[in-house]
């Protein structure tokens, strides 16, 4: 099927792979590091059904189950480490025999299995502890496979051709899967134990263990591109550079610390999450959007989390623009969707981009992705008053403004409509074939304007024309000042539905606008592009219980004819998109509500174990029931994660101005249930410090630690 397809419903694709066994992505565990990327059920067992080991886009292992005496395990618990680099889970047997034929009864024996990630091979411990009445001996078995998928064929897209799966080859301690690509590329899955399985066949390897009574057996199996020696000294090793990595990863930008407990996990969490998302690539860090369907770079994923994180680490957006300069587009390619000038939407590594099956090997059909680069570059200005990174980023800036000035020269707006069957149909965020639509049902015909870029467009033209000032080029920042007014205007008479008091989504190829209400069009209050007017009709409507559902804010109101809350776009919750315009609402001065829809976040963070999922479905809050998961949901998701850091500041107010060396704090409220809360190493300039906000009866207070006033201006306006 066509990829845009796809994301009608993409549960019913992978469904259709193992009804017997669906994903359900809020009970499935991840581990990343680099472009390797593990997803496990609880058991810590792969089924092949979305989850599987991947590297650079490719399923290395499909399938990795355990069995004690020919049975199936009995869970006990299941469990991430605080910085999200090992899982562990616990696990005892069902009543099985032992290999001598005698009774174990269930609970005797305890499988502790603990697994992490390193350089781009899989590692695992397995320890076995005998607490029954006498020694056992135990089958253990591993079964495995690796059906070397590309991603999008995991995702549901069907190949008419693949290459060749080689037959498995049998070493002493090892076995060894190949694949040879149609792309001439071999991928070698080899999977190696500590000690030599008593059967070994193609896809199973036995080992008989005695286990004396109070006594353990140690099993370590590592899986990699080559046959390795597992051990304890390897295991950790490999688990010991992980965990300095990653707390390396945790220690850059500022930390956030509260005076509750459960608040605090939710940070630290959604905190560990953007570091286990970020991959550290040559120009710098770069979130990947999410596991599994979009672990790698995303033009728009990246900004929108470098947006989010950009008040507490501002080198997240160093290396999200640095990255996405380096890869502008500079040729007209309508495969990929290119244009000069134009930033990249998405980059893959498989064998199918490879051979050009799909153009996502570098694709640039994101309408949104470029406006939004040049609004994170000036954000970043604004937050650092770093010009000298500016300066060099200037040509493609400058590229990405022409662009859009190009881009809109036909209609006044800037538009999207693939140049290849192969792209995607609708390229804004919301990019599911039937995420556009006149309130009717009708798909519109394009070039599309969505209402959310032209805000983005607005936001560029403005920030670029005061970046423009700053360099002492007043002409140009006269016109792309007077450009961003002028797209002003249009928004304001195109869009604007006076019959609903609200903007419509979209323009389609005619001129004629979707009427349909959106969460969409609370981008535009983020962007601070509508009259002050407006934007309290909008914050009224998307604080109705047309969107909001008390867990967050829907995508789409519950009147419009395409409204389903368990559908992708329209009527689910996007944690991110909630943020957005929970954002936006603090920039109008909406100041309790902004409260309101955090708390409602942090609660629905609570029931999800404290990790937002990328969405999950839109129906309304009942007392005493949970918030309902969305079937395929990305989990961890990296701007899911970011959107409790782009609400906590929505909340407190808080701004750091780069150009004054300053920070300013606006009518702060603290989150319900927090008496106060520190932001600990805020670097404003070269000066890091640490600001505590304080609840003191109705009020709210700001200052600056003992050791730190006098460092920096502090300004607070009640």
């Amino acid at each position: 099927m066509p990829l845009d397809e796809q994301k009608l419903d993409p549960a019913i694709a992978l469904a259709s792979l193992d009804e017997a066994a669906p994903r359900e992505p809020h009970r499935l565990f991840a581990l990343k590091h680099g472009d390797s990327f593990a997803v496990a059920d609880a058991y810590g067992d792969i089924r092949g059904v979305g989850d599987g080991f991947f590297r650079d886009d490719m399923r290395m292992l499909s399938e990795f189950r355990l069995t004690l005496g020919g049975r199936s395990t009995s869970l006990l618990g299941a469990s991430l480490s605080q910085d999200n680099v090992l899982f562990s889970a616990n696990l005892t047997n069902l009543p099985i025999k032992a290999i001598d034929g005698k009774e174990i009864r269930q609970g005797a024996i305890h499988i502790e299995r603990v697994r992490l990630i390193w350089q781009d091979r899989l590692y695992e411990r397995l320890t076995l502890s005998n607490y029954g009445q006498e020694q056992s001996a135990i089958l253990l078995s591993l079964r495995f496979a690796a059906d070397f998928r590309d991603m999008f064929e995991v995702r549901g897209t069907v190949r008419q051709k693949r290459g060749t799966a080689h037959l498995a080859e049998a070493g002493q301690n090892s076995i060894v899967l190949r694949y040879q690509g149609l792309d001439d590329v071999e991928r070698v899955s080899a999977i190696s134990f500590s000690q030599m399985p008593d059967q070994l066949m193609p896809d199973q390897a036995d080992f008989f263990l005695t286990i004396a009574k109070r006594g353990k057996q140690t099993l370590y199996v590592e899986v990699g591109t080559a046959v390795a020696a597992p051990d304890r000294e390897r295991f950790r090793a490999a688990a010991a550079r992980a965990r300095f990595a990653m707390r390396a990863k945790r220690r850059h930008g500022a930390t956030v610390h509260s005076s509750g407990r459960v608040f605090n996990d939710w940070i630290n969490r959604a905190r560990a999450d953007v570091a286990l998302l970020t991959t550290e690539l040559e120009t710098g860090p770069y979130p990947y959007a999410g596991i599994p369907w979009f672990s790698t770079a995303f033009g728009r994923d990246g900004v929108v989390s470098a947006l989010q994180m950009l008040w507490l680490n501002p080198g997240l957006a160093r290396g999200v623009l640095a990255f996405l300069a380096q890869h502008q587009a500079t040729e007209t390619a309508p495969f990929s969707d290119a244009q000069p000038g134009k930033i990249m939407h998405e980059t893959r590594k498989g064998e199918m981009v490879a051979l050009s099956e799909l153009p996502f090997g570098r694709y640039y059909g994101g309408v949104d992705t470029t406006p939004l680069y040049i609004l994170l570059a000036c954000s970043y200005a604004d937050r650092t008053g770093d010009m000298d990174f500016i300066d060099r980023l200037w040509p493609s800036l400058r590229a990405a403004a022409d662009w859009i000035v190009e881009a809109s020269r036909a209609t006044g707006f800037v538009t999207y409509q693939r140049a290849a069957a192969s792209g995607l149909a609708n390229q804004g965020w919301k990019d599911s074939y039937d995420s556009v639509f006149h309130a009717d049902g009708r798909i519109p015909k394009g070039p599309i304007a969505l209402v959310e870029v032209q805000g983005y467009v607005f936001a560029a033209l403005r920030g670029l024309a005061g970046l423009a000032e700053r360099r002492e080029e007043a002409e140009q920042a006269e016109e792309w000042n007077r450009l961003a007014e002028a797209l002003r205007e249009r928004v304001e008479q195109r869009f604007w539905m006076d019959e609903l008091d609200y903007y419509a989504l979209a323009l389609d190829g005619e001129g004629e606008p979707c009427r349909v209400r959106t969460s969409n069009a609370g981008h535009l209050l983020y962007v601070g592009l509508p009259s002050a007017e407006r934007a309290a009709k909008v914050a009224e409507q998307l604080l109705s219980a047309s969107f909001h559902s008390g867990w967050g804010l829907r995508t789409l109101a519950d009147d419009a004819v395409f409204f389903n809350p368990m559908s992708y776009h329209n009527g689910s919750i996007w944690p991110h998109d909630t943020a957005i315009c929970t954002a936006g609402l603090a920039r109008y001065g909406v100041r309790d509500d902004v409260v309101r829809l955090t708390s409602g976040t942090f609660e629905a963070a609570v029931h999800f174990n404290m990790r937002l999922p990328e969405l999950f479905c839109g129906f309304t809050r009942a007392p005493g029931e949970a918030p309902i998961a969305y079937p395929v949901a990305c989990l961890p998701q990296a701007w899911s994660a970011g959107a409790a850091f782009m609400l906590m500041q929505a909340c407190l107010g808080l701004r750091v101005d780069g150009w004054t060396g300053s920070i300013e704090v606006t009518r702060p409220r603290l989150p319900i249930g927090i008496d106060n809360l520190m932001v600990r190493h805020i670097q404003v300039g070269t000066v890091a410090v640490d600001l505590t906000f304080q609840r003191v009866g109705d009020r709210i207070g700001a200052f600056l630690s003992d050791q730190h006033e006098g460092s920096v201006p502090l300004i607070v306006r009640s």
